[in-house]
């Protein structure tokens, strides 16, 4: 097994591009991030759970959950195109600072050896909040620590 990180990139003034390798098949993978029974286990840092209100990952389906901390976090989003294993475009805002939507690609990479790569771009609203982000998912308490919830996922799902 491998000790994954998240790399992150600025891609341009308003954009970043990330990767990050997994230790399963790009196929679980994909599911857990479009099956609502697994990506309701992963997501939201550790020590909070996730209420899924609306999820429906397909071409043109929606979603609404809640991160349940110390206070919840609401995200809503549209999928713009889902295809199976490969491929996810969607948006997602976080309901408490409403007209930032970020557009974001996530391509599934096969590794060979039961192993995948997301392969990632996030475009945000502006160049601010585009380097918000870089911050926070830099710091580890981002899109890390939520990772590290699929790798656990993931080990289980193939455990």
């Amino acid at each position: 097994m491998t000790t994954p990180s998240t790399v992150h990139t600025r891609a341009g003034e308003q954009s970043l591009s990330f990767t990050r390798e997994f230790d399963a098949p790009a196929a679980l993978v994909f599911r857990a991030h479009t099956e609502p029974n697994l990506f309701g286990r992963w997501t939201g840092p550790r020590g909070t759970t996730c209420d899924l209100e609306h999820f429906d990952a397909t071409t043109g389906g929606s979603f609404r959950y809640s991160v349940i901390g110390d206070q919840p976090y609401t995200f809503h989003g549209c999928y713009h195109e889902v295809t199976a294993p490969t491929r996810i475009v969607h948006t997602w805002e976080f309901v408490g600072d409403p007209g930032r939507p970020t557009l974001e690609t996530l391509t599934f990479v096969e590794l060979g050896n039961g192993r995948c790569r997301i392969e990632g771009q996030s475009v945000y609203t502006s160049a601010e909040q585009c380097a918000e982000m870089l911050e926070f998912d830099q710091s580890g308490d981002g899109m890390d620590e939520n990772f590290e919830r699929l790798d656990t996922l993931l080990a289980d799902e193939l455990g």
